[in-house]
């Protein structure tokens, strides 16, 4: 539940213009962390152990959230939003998971994930050396791109075979600093706890991105090995105090991205080309889902997750737009590239080494630019589709295995062939009907923004309008089956001869799709890393690697901050706590502050003092959510779930005067637990 669709031009203007120092910025890789910085603001300096502690705790999704394991038996910590594809997957029309909630009392009662993944960090290695040392020093920048990328795949190959685990290559500082992260993989994940949506999101969308919050945005997963509830000697323990005012925490996640190193005409790209065609197709896909989910029952039930998924998108979107379109915001932006370049201007050897890199960069976005649309639409393929993502997967994947590991596109190479085989053969269910829909869309924009005399247009509609097409493709594809899947997938003509209508439409597109792609490494992907990677080194050079962290990445990163209370521009008072009672004096009986029927009846047994969400100053994105919220014990007070209104810029620029991460508190959780689900051996597990 990352951003809200709309922040006042006022509101962001205060934000950048306030100069604040913030002491708690920083999203910090963890073997680069800034422990010294946390004892002169908290007087607590937290050493190896205690960062080691937390990120052998802490958990990936594969999904695009965190969490963190709370038992030695595999149980795992997230948000229900982030376990809300899993819960949504599990569900049929008689059990209805997302609406009536899900506890298994007992091991031999949770139920499998179908295609979860989680990770766990457990070593890193700097590798820049081997990956620089791979390009030729006469090799022109799409060479140079390509030789990178064979040296990344040969050494993620070499690490996965000489260690078994899964192992990615992670880009810091835009290419200046490469990392080679180790992670165990766990891929038998179950469901054992979930509550009502109308608990996980109380609120709905108008409370999305603001303060104060009375949600119960909680799930809790285990993660298997050979049967058996994984063994996880590390993991986070219960404060039995729980989160209180003041409080210095630590929060441990997985930040998507973040903006906060890019060009002015990167910015200017995303303000100017990307967002707004983004935010277009996801508005008509929101409401074509709402005229969906408006036909049956059913139909709701299928498209709750993915709906729930556009909304939340277009927000974040949005908020990020606005910020975009702030003159202050920009104009600071750009103040800050000019102060870099004049710095780097005075020093010969880094003018020298720097050149005039950011031209490089506007001019490779502009060139860019009448390619993106085609490129999102080709390549990137039917927004929300999981039957055309399973007909590309199987169309390419014997392809790209017949080529050596270095030449593959990077989501086939060897290190990534299992976590592609687990999405590729999900038994989740396929809705045929939902798919027809979400393809009829994409056929109309194919045409609206490619041209009705476009050549893969033509191929692809073949004199039909888009709906007929869909039904088409869809309705003469066997593809929902996994066995079938894996029978086209295993290799030979199989594939490429199929007469399987999914793979017909995948074939259509395909030799474009990757000509689009190609022509986006070598100048989008190929400036970024050669490119914006020499601003990088000046930006070290000039203000030194204690003050610089790399932009996120959708991997393990380590924040601080305190739990703290912020007034808004009118200087009204925002307590950094909220309760039960608040929850109670909000709810109307009516869509979005409803409660379930579970809570209405339970209220009695509550102590309706105890603190339900609370807001604090570390620094998070998308990404983070689900990420375990700690003290200085490494104990347990919380979970990330959201950003208030006026953390929205930090996208860009971070600041704290009021810019504030939303938690659930440890305690609510408890008390839920405890009073509402008399979940016994749950409970028991996490306080034993």
């Amino acid at each position: 539940m990352r951003m809200r669709w709309r922040l006042s031009v006022s509101i962001l203007a205060g934000l950048v213009a306030s100069g604040h120092a913030a002491a708690d910025e920083g999203m910090w890789l963890f073997n680069d962390f800034p422990a010294e910085r946390v004892r002169r603001s908290y007087g607590f300096e937290p050493g190896p152990r205690f960062l080691d502690h937390l990120r052998l705790s802490s958990v990936r999704l594969n999904n695009g959230g965190s969490g963190s394991f709370v038992s030695p038996r595999g149980l795992l910590f997230t948000n229900h939003h982030v376990a809300a594809d899993c819960i949504q997957k599990l569900g049929t029309a008689e059990r209805n998971y997302m609406r009536d909630g899900f506890y298994a009392a007992t091991e031999a009662e949770e139920l499998r994930c179908p295609d979860l993944e989680i990770n766990v960090l457990v070593a890193m290695t700097e590798s820049t050396a081997a990956v620089k040392q791979a390009v030729a020093p006469n090799a022109s920048p799409e060479q140079a791109n390509r030789q990178r990328n064979a040296a990344i795949a040969r050494l993620e190959k070499e690490c996965a075979q000489r260690t078994g685990n899964r192992c990615d290559m992670v880009t810091l500082f835009s290419g200046e600093r490469y990392d080679l992260y180790q992670y165990k993989k766990y891929t038998d994940v179950r469901l054992v706890f979930a509550p009502e949506f109308l608990a996980a999101f109380f609120g709905g969308h108008p409370d999305n991105f603001t303060f104060p919050r009375y949600v119960m945005d909680v799930a809790f997963l285990r993660a298997y090995e050979n049967g058996k509830p994984a063994a996880t000697t590390e993991y986070l323990r219960w404060s039995r105090e729980g989160a209180r005012n003041g409080q210095l925490v630590f929060v441990s996640g997985n930040p998507g991205s973040t903006s906060r190193l890019d060009t002015v005409a990167q910015l200017e790209y995303r303000r100017d080309t990307a967002n707004p065609f983004y935010l277009e197709r996801l508005q008509s896909r929101i409401r074509l889902l709402e005229e969906y989910a408006k036909q049956s029952e059913e139909h709701a039930r299928v498209a709750h997750d993915l709906l729930f998924g556009f909304e939340n998108a277009f927000k974040a979107v949005s908020g990020e737009q606005a910020g975009l379109r702030d003159p202050a915001l920009m104009s600071r932006k750009a103040r800050q590239e000019e102060a870099l370049k004049a710095a780097v201007a005075r020093d010969p050897e880094l003018r020298k080494q720097t050149g005039d890199v950011w031209e490089e960069v506007a001019r490779a976005y502009r060139e860019w630019q009448p390619h993106s649309r085609a490129y999102n639409l080709l390549e990137g393929g039917p927004m929300g589709s999981r039957l055309f993502r399973i007909a590309r997967w199987t169309l390419r994947l014997p392809v790209e295995k017949a080529r050596p590991n270095e030449e593959r596109l990077r989501e086939y190479r060897d290190s990534a062939l299992d976590s592609l085989a687990l999405q590729l053969y999900s038994p989740a269910p396929i809705t045929k009907s939902l798919e027809i829909v979400l393809l009829a869309q994409h056929f109309e924009e194919m045409r609206k923004y490619l041209g009705a005399e476009d050549p893969t247009v033509k191929a692809v509609l073949a004199g039909r309008s888009p709906r007929e097409a869909a039904e088409h493709y869809v309705n003469t594809s066997r593809l929902e089956s996994v066995d079938e899947r894996k029978r086209l997938a295993a290799g030979g003509e199989a594939a490429r001869t199929s007469n399987d209508g999914m793979l017909q439409l995948a074939r259509l597109v395909d030799a474009r799709a990757r000509e689009l792609r190609k022509r986006y490494e070598d100048t989008i992907e190929t400036v970024n890393t050669q490119g914006v990677a020499r601003i990088a080194a000046a930006r070290l050079a000039v203000y030194g690697p204690s003050n610089e962290y790399p932009d996120a990445t959708f991997t393990p990163r380590v924040s601080f901050g305190s739990i703290r209370e912020y007034r808004t521009p009118d200087g009204r008072r925002v307590a950094p706590f909220t309760t039960f009672v608040g929850l109670f004096r909000r709810a109307t009986g009516k869509d979005p502050y409803r409660l379930p029927e579970r809570w209405v009846k339970g209220k009695a047994a509550l102590d309706l003092k105890t603190p339900l969400n609370f807001v604090s100053t570390v620094d998070i994105t998308g990404g983070n959510s689900g990420s375990p919220t700690v003290n200085a014990q490494n104990e347990i007070v919380g979970i990330v779930f959201d950003g208030n209104i006026y953390s929205l810029p930090n996208e860009f620029l971070y600041d704290d005067t009021r810019a504030r991460a939303i938690h659930v508190a440890s305690q609510g959780i408890i008390e839920v637990l405890r009073n509402l689900y008399h979940t016994e051996a749950l409970l028991k597990e996490l306080l034993p």
